[in-house]
C-alpha cells in the first residue's frame, strides 16, 4: 500500500480542498469523491486519535456537540448523532456510511485524511476507507470511535503535479515532527519551503524504516523525483 505524505500550510490544505476555511474536523462528502477529516495524536489535541500498530489503520474519535454558551462543556456530554431537529451531525452521517457498508454491502466511503504535525503545519496521510465504528466509555460519556483502512488505491483525485509521490508505511507523528524541527521546515538539499514532503533516505522497498528520525527527511518535489528516478 502506498501513500503520499505532502507538507502543507492551513492555506494550502484549504486551496486544495477548493474551500475557503476547514472549521469541523469532520466533514462528509466534502466533494463528490470522499469526505475529509482532520486529525491530530498531539499531547494537546482535543480528541483522541491514533493510528494502529499495523501503521494503515486510523482510529479517529468523533467530534461534540456545538458549544451552545460560554458555560456550556461538551466534554460532559456523550457525542451526538442527531441534532434535536432530528438531521444528522457529522458522527451520524459518518456511522450511516459504515452501516451501508456492512449492512448493505456498498463500498466503504473514501475519507481523505489530514494530520496537524505543528501549529499551521499538515500532512496528507493519504485516502483511507471508512469500515467500522464503536461506542466507547470515556471518561464518564459515551463517544464515537471510527476505524479507517488505508486504501489499496490513492487516486480519488488529480495530482496537483501530475506525478505521485508515494511512499509504502505511514510516518508516526512523532517522527514528522522532529524531521520538521531537525530539517528547518525546508528541504534538505536546496532550503525550498514549499511543496514538501517528507521521504525515505533508504527506501522503505529495499528495508528503509519510517520508524526512525534518521531515515526520513524533508525533501521538495523536485528533488524527491530526481531521487525516485534513480531507485531501481
Amino acid at each position: 500500500m502506498k501513500i503520499r505524505d505532502d507538507i502543507l500550510s492551513y492555506r494550502e490544505m484549504c486551496d486544495t480542498e477548493n474551500v475557503q476555511t476547514l472549521q469541523r474536523g469532520m466533514n462528509f462528502h466534502l466533494n463528490n469523491s470522499y469526505s475529509v477529516i482532520l486529525m491530530s495524536q498531539r499531547s494537546n489535541a482535543p480528541y483522541s486519535d491514533r493510528v494502529h500498530e499495523d501503521g494503515i489503520t486510523i482510529e479517529y474519535e468523533g467530534h461534540d456537540v456545538i458549544k451552545k454558551a460560554y458555560n456550556h462543556n461538551p466534554k460532559y456530554e456523550d457525542q451526538p448523532d442527531l441534532l434535536s431537529s432530528g438531521k444528522l451531525t457529522q458522527n451520524g452521517l459518518f456511522i450511516k456510511a459504515v452501516e451501508k457498508y456492512k449492512k448493505e454491502g456498498k463500498n466503504p466511503e473514501i475519507v481523505k485524511v489530514y494530520e496537524k504535525i505543528l501549529p499551521g503545519v499538515w500532512s496528507l496521510k493519504g485516502f483511507f476507507e471508512l469500515i467500522d465504528y464503536k461506542v466507547v466509555f470515556d471518561n464518564g460519556r459515551n463517544v464515537f470511535r471510527f476505524i479507517l483502512r488505508l486504501s489499496k488505491s490513492q487516486k480519488y483525485e488529480r495530482s496537483l503535479t501530475k506525478e505521485e509521490i508515494l511512499h509504502t508505511r505511514l510516518i508516526p507523528t512523532e517522527v514528522k515532527k522532529e524531521v520538521w524541527k531537525r530539517d528547518n521546515g525546508k528541504c534538505v538539499l536546496c532550503s525550498e519551503k514549499r511543496n514538501l514532503h517528507f521521504d525515505h533516505d533508504l527506501p522503505f522497498s529495499k528495508g528503509g524504516t519510517s520508524l526512525s528520525v534518521k531515515n526520513v527527511r524533508l525533501l521538495c518535489i523536485k528533488h524527491n523525483l530526481e531521487k525516485s528516478a534513480k531507485i531501481q
